[in-house]
């Protein structure tokens, strides 16, 4: 993949709508306007605690007794790991594997100094149960899923189904950002935004449920999707995505997203 950073004449005066969590925003933001978009910061979801902290706090009672601890985005990571920290707990002396999606939760975990014994080729949930899968026999197996409230349901059924023990807690929950994504839609009703960025199916749900007709919004914008989970969060909202990354990465949405105008050319959004 070529090296995101350079002035890309195919973003130059795009508008591009961000919707990622105000503290996640950096990277996407700064990456595209390094590459000459101009961008509009309009975070979607807040990420909050659990409505119900006790079952997080059960299993942080009890870590030595998982075999796997398997973390599905960095929100959880930090979400559990600040948990750790409030109840004045640490990782058991028996180390613990842990797994990640995807090179953004692994840097989540290395930033915090522990090694991340699992990381698949592709970043969605099915890959991670195959690469879990191929460590050895998932019978018996203790997992701990420290996820969102609204996490798909995939990875633990499928580990169930292999036999694996799974217990699965809510660390963090996923809020509409209502008067951001409010904001965000004045925009695209208006004709100034070129392409709206979705990073997780939570973003896609909170951004389209606060329009007062999604039917409105088709061919205002651009949708440009992280993945295919994110992918499918779009199509059930009746969107197509018109852009898809091919690797599962911030650096991959944005070499998407340049490859989508440098393939159309055209004339920018006003701003």
């Amino acid at each position: 993949m070529e090296k995101v950073g350079a002035d890309s004449a195919a973003l130059r005066g795009r508008c591009v709508l961000v919707t990622r969590p105000r503290d996640q925003v950096m990277e996407l933001a700064e990456g595209l306007r390094r590459r000459g978009a101009t961008v509009v910061e309009a975070p979607a979801i807040r990420i909050e605690g659990p409505a119900d902290g006790a079952p997080l706090d059960a299993a942080l009672q009890r870590l030595e007794a998982f075999d796997w601890i398997v973390f599905t985005s960095a929100n959880g990571v930090r979400a559990f790991l600040d948990r750790i920290r409030a109840l004045n707990r640490a990782l058991p002396d028996r180390r613990l594997q842990i797994a990640a999606i995807g090179p953004a939760t692994a840097a989540a975990l290395e930033a915090e100094g522990l090694r991340v014994d699992l990381v698949p080729e592709r970043f969605v949930a099915e890959e991670v149960f195959e690469a879990l899968r191929q460590t050895g026999p998932l019978k018996g197996k203790r997992m701990l899923l420290p996820r969102a409230d609204i996490a798909r349901e995939a990875l633990p059924d499928l580990l169930r189904a292999a036999g694996a023990e799974v217990e699965v807690v809510v660390a963090y929950r996923t809020v509409t950002a209502v008067e951001e994504v409010s904001r965000a839609l004045d925009l695209v009703n208006e004709g100034r935004v070129d392409v709206v960025t979705f990073t997780s199916g939570s973003t896609v749900r909170s951004f389209l449920s606060a329009a007062p007709n999604t039917g409105e919004l088709r061919g205002k914008f651009a949708s440009a999707s992280i993945g295919p989970i994110t992918s499918r969060a779009l199509r059930d909202a009746g969107f197509e995505p018109d852009i898809e990354a091919s690797v599962y990465t911030v650096d991959g949405l944005i070499e998407a997203i340049e490859r989508y105008f440098s393939e159309r050319g055209g004339t920018p959004s006003r701003h």
